[in-house]
């Protein structure tokens, strides 16, 4: 008689499936201990190689009796490094360097493959701001560093708190650095606020400008501490700015209709001509129309700033001041005041255009600020708040392109003259 096999009943699924997760547990942890023994090797093998190199290019230097000054000298003691590959245990070799220097001091070997002081790579380190500004608290840093893969023991929350007090030291340092022979031909601001409470003072707001190099690079230049954007604020900065040696004036400025700081930058960079931001203009003239007329008036406004020429976009600007004059006379008058100062774009390369018609650099970087600050309970430090921006903009920089046609910067930054975008002829 022919029997069938029965099929697989849940129990014997489920018995299955948990045999093989621990399987597949076992694989993993045996290809991690791999993994972290690689680069265990190659990180000795690195330092090596490094103090080998030291002492053979040293080897003719000797003393009155012969011998060599430098030579290698066993090892240092293990050392736990936390790496991307999880914690890796070391024995640098040690270097006996018997020479003296102009001052009489001995000379000491440092290590660049591993220097004296390192805990914890780049890697690790650069995760810590962002895992903060995500709301995650000190005591909880070892258990979301676990679940990213990388081993999360050495920090414990004193080291994340002298973490944040080095963070604040390179914010403090990098606030009064020199800038003699900076040139930037465009410069963006934004008065950036925060839901950290400041005592009396309420939110908290965050001066930031970026600014766009003569090769087309995109700099922070400065974050600073705010009073509601209001112009001595403003000219405070910009006047520390120049003094700091940041003399050349930018050729555009891009913001949004903040009078503080445009108050300012007339005072301080007189010839530097103003474009607003059409992405906070939009939404200022939506302020003064019903939720029905929202998504025609965006539409609209839209036709202006995206004209392929400046006489189109100035018909358009026409055409919505004639749609809305009438019925939304407050929306109008929030568009025409700023006429001029909304179409300047026009006047500078077509390939710039997507990065001077608004303030997005600084507000793309910042969203993930205010995302932190959000989580935040209580009053917060300005300090605290300001060098976190700060190591922010350091993560995001790494990541910020050039701009397009970054060429034609330099030609801007000459005076060459565009129409509609266009290099005029000569």
């Amino acid at each position: 008689m022919h029997h069938t096999r029965p099929g697989p009943t849940r129990a014997n699924f489920e018995a299955t499936f948990c045999m093989q997760t621990v399987a597949d547990a076992a694989v993993d942890s045996l290809l991690d201990r791999l993994i972290r023994e690689g680069a265990r090797r190659m990180l000795t093998a690195a330092m090596e190689s490094e103090v080998e190199q030291y002492v053979q290019a040293h080897a003719h230097l000797r003393d009155a009796e012969g011998r060599r000054l430098v030579t290698r000298n066993g090892r240092m003691p293990r050392r736990i490094v936390q790496t991307q590959a999880g914690p890796l245990e070391v024995r640098q070799p040690r270097v006996n360097d018997r020479r003296l220097d102009e001052a009489g001091d001995r000379i000491r070997f440092s290590s660049k493959v591993l220097p004296k002081y390192l805990r914890k790579t780049k890697v690790v380190e650069d995760l810590v701001p962002w895992l903060y500004l995500k709301g995650i608290s000190t005591n909880d840093f070892p258990e979301a560093l676990g679940a990213l893969g990388l081993d999360g023991s050495g920090l414990s929350p004193n080291s994340v708190t002298r973490m944040k007090e080095h963070w604040r030291q390179e914010w403090f340092d990098w606030s009064r650095r020199r800038l003699e022979g900076k040139r930037y031909v465009y410069l963006w601001a934004d008065g950036v606020y925060f839901n950290i409470r400041l005592g009396d003072a309420g939110r908290q707001c965050v001066l930031v400008l970026m600014g766009a190099t003569e090769r087309g690079v995109k700099e922070l230049i400065a974050i600073s501490d705010g009073h509601r954007e209001n112009a001595s604020s403003w000219l405070e900065l910009l006047r520390e700015l120049r003094e700091r040696g940041l003399e050349c004036s930018p050729k555009l400025a891009v913001g949004d209709g903040s009078l503080g700081f445009w108050k300012a930058l007339a005072e301080v960079y007189p010839d530097c001509r103003q474009q607003r931001c059409w992405v906070h203009k939009t939404w200022n003239i939506l302020g003064y129309l019903p939720r029905t007329r929202q998504s025609a008036a965006k539409a609209d406004a839209q036709q202006i700033w995206m004209a392929a020429t400046k006489g189109e976009a100035i018909a358009a600007f026409d055409q919505f001041l004639r749609v809305y004059q009438n019925q939304y006379p407050k929306a109008a008058a929030c568009l025409e005041k700023d006429r001029d100062e909304l179409l300047a774009f026009y006047d500078f390369p077509v390939e710039h255009w997507a990065h001077v018609r608004t303030t997005n650099p600084i507000e793309s970087t910042f969203a993930t600020v205010r995302l932190r600050t959000a989580k935040t309970k209580g009053s917060g430090s300005r300090d605290a708040c300001l060098s976190l921006a700060f190591k922010l903009c350091q993560s995001a920089a790494k990541k910020w392109r050039p701009l397009n046609g970054s060429s034609l910067v330099a030609d801007v930054d000459a005076g060459v003259k565009f129409i509609d975008g266009i290099r005029r002829a000569a």
